[in-house]
């Protein structure tokens, strides 16, 4: 058998791959078991956070793993295959250890040098064992992996090239100020109550807010974090605030109300759906700002202007034009883009620049509009948007016979973006907060997209070379302990066959010997134990550390030929093994 693991992660797939492709605690349980349901696996586990999904699993043959562990994670997934394929990566046997271990030390994180990874990794295999579908290599591998995160911790500096994404992601919000003179006296609310909301409350309560609310769907959860919280800081000062930090819990149904008091929100949870859609949020900025926020939908649109003229305006309104002279001609386009060279900054879609066309030329172009044939303008505009500003031209333009007025456009005011007067982390995949929300005047968003997209550039410590010098030592330890494991119970069995044969030989002895007394017979069975013990021990020791070195997996087979030792006598000896080792796991 051999440790196969197939998955994705930030570094393989676009955030919103991941998104669509992550699994719910029950996903992930039926995973587990149609996994080592199915054919080539034997054990299996998945690592699932909030930015990869990894399925690990002790296969008999590499290609028919595979392509079974990738149709179960496109099932599991909701991906259909064919998409989800070009973002998978496979790691077996070595590499596949290389990548947990590298995985474990936050090498392979998006901050690099996070630790939250190991809690995540405790996890995982903590579901496995619950569910019995790790077996000895997982567990040794899982296990092993949170040792060597641990070392690199504790040995190098590799906290220094990064942190959680929690700090992280505080540290974005604040602009690349310093986040305690940027959190003190604010108030928080924090949504969900796992292991990365308790982080964040901790984190915040830590930088000086005065206040965190904890909203959960279980609110006993919520109660117990809020519990904790007040235990640690609610009765001392904190570094950046001279007031100590008070803590509560709420239900999921008064997160709009405590949204129009808190200053910061961080939200972490395992919903299907979107927590805070952009109208919610906007509702809770109003009022906070010196002008109007947008009405924003979910959807992330605007609402649909008026029809008629009106309907043109508005859909022109506030968009940034395409100069027609940098459009450059288009195949079937029905404009004169060369009628309207001087016309600088309109749109060639806009109104100034389809003025005078009949409604014929209008529908035309509409046409060629929807086919998409402009993708430079289009990929600015949604399709909506684009179709009722064409419709409305039409409708003037039918009613009248011509637009006969040639004009530029008003020029519309740039209104500055106020300052932020409501900050928002969203740390869900899938996210918890509708993405519209960025567009939203005095609110700001990180979420796990704009993370990935800062974290690209982040400066690597030097620290991280010695922790991949660990990395590497680790696996080899590794592969030598389980390949010398390996023949260990053919081994066992070669040892067991010899205690057989000097048993018969020495009961074969007393029949034809029986005069002699209980201590010949005893300095009888010693010497022959010795003569048998000498003459396997060099062997023996010398099998091991041969297996234990690359490519020595066929000296166990080997000596079972050479012994002539029954196949079923080793395959005992490792279901013993397995049956010690599950009793031996940690609860």
């Amino acid at each position: 058998m051999s440790l196969l693991v197939v998955g994705l992660s930030h570094r393989s797939a676009p955030v919103s791959v991941l998104e669509r492709a992550a699994l719910s605690t029950d996903a992930q349980v039926k995973l587990l078991q149609d996994t080592v349901a199915a054919e080539p696996a034997t054990e299996a586990a998945v690592l699932a956070t909030c930015n990869r999904i990894e399925l690990y699993a002790d296969v008999d043959k590499f290609h028919a793993g595979v392509a079974e562990l990738s149709t179960l994670l496109a099932q599991h997934s909701g991906v259909g295959l064919e998409e989800l394929t070009p973002y998978l990566y496979v790691h077996y046997e070595d590499r596949a250890v290389h990548h947990q271990f590298s995985v474990a030390c936050g090498l392979d994180s998006m901050v690099v040098g996070e630790g939250q990874i190991l809690g995540q990794i405790k996890d995982s295999l903590a579901r496995a064992q619950e569910l019995h579908t790790a077996g000895k290599l997982l567990n040794d591998l899982f296990q092993q992996s949170l040792r060597v995160g641990k070392r690199a911790h504790s040995e190098t500096g590799i906290d220094r090239a990064g942190q959680s994404l929690v700090t992280f992601g505080l540290e974005q919000l604040a602009a690349g100020g310093d986040v305690q003179e940027w959190a003190a006296g604010r108030r928080a609310l924090v949504i969900g109550a796992g292991s990365m909301s308790s982080l964040a409350a901790a984190t915040l309560a830590r930088a000086g807010v005065t206040e965190v609310v904890v909203a959960n769907r279980t609110f006993e959860r919520a109660e117990r974090l809020a519990h904790l919280l007040e235990e640690q800081y609610g009765q001392r000062l904190t570094e950046s605030a001279d007031t100590a930090v008070t803590a509560r819990a709420v239900r999921m149904n008064a997160v709009p109300g405590e949204l129009t008091r808190a200053d910061v929100v961080v939200s972490c949870t395992g919903a299907t759906g979107l927590v805070l859609t952009a109208e919610a949020v906007a509702q809770a900025v109003e009022g906070r700002i010196g002008q109007s926020v947008a009405d924003v939908t979910d959807s992330g649109r605007t609402a649909a202007p008026a029809d008629g003229q009106d309907a043109v305006q508005g859909a022109v309104k506030g968009r940034a034009p395409q100069s027609a002279a940098t459009a450059g001609a288009e195949e079937n386009c029905p404009l004169d883009l060369a009628a309207v060279q001087g016309a600088s900054g309109f749109s060639v879609l806009g109104e100034a620049a389809v003025a005078g066309m009949d409604a014929a030329t209008l529908e035309q172009h509409a046409a060629w509009v929807d086919n998409g044939t402009d993708r430079r303008e289009t990929a600015r505009r949604s399709p909506e948007a684009d179709s009722e500003l064409i419709a409305a031209l039409a409708a003037t333009a039918a009613t009248v016979g011509r637009i006969p007025e040639r004009r530029r456009p008003e020029p519309v005011a740039v209104i500055p973006r106020p300052a932020p007067a409501l900050f928002l982390l969203d740390l869900a995949m899938p996210r918890d907060i509708d993405a519209a929300v960025h567009r939203l005047p005095g609110v700001r968003l990180v979420d796990i997209e704009s993370l990935a997209e800062a974290s690209a550039d982040a400066p690597m410590a030097a620290d991280v070379d010695q922790v991949r010098r660990i990395v590497s030592d680790e696996v080899a330890a590794f592969g030598a302990a389980q390949r010398a494991a390996h023949i260990t119970p053919t081994v066992v069995a070669l040892r067991t066959m010899a205690a057989d044969v000097v048993a018969s030989e020495i009961a074969r002895l007393d029949g034809r010997l029986p005069d002699l007394d209980e201590r010949q017979r005893g300095e009888i069975r010693q010497a022959v134990h010795r003569v048998v013990d000498k003459l396997l021990h060099a062997p023996t020791v010398r099998v091991k550390q041969l297996a234990a070195e690359p490519g020595g997996a066929g000296y166990a087979d080997a000596l079972r030929t050479l012994f002539d030792l029954d196949p079923e006598t080793v395959a005992a000896v490792f279901r013993a093994e397995d049956s010690t080792d599950e009793k031996d796991r940690p609860a």
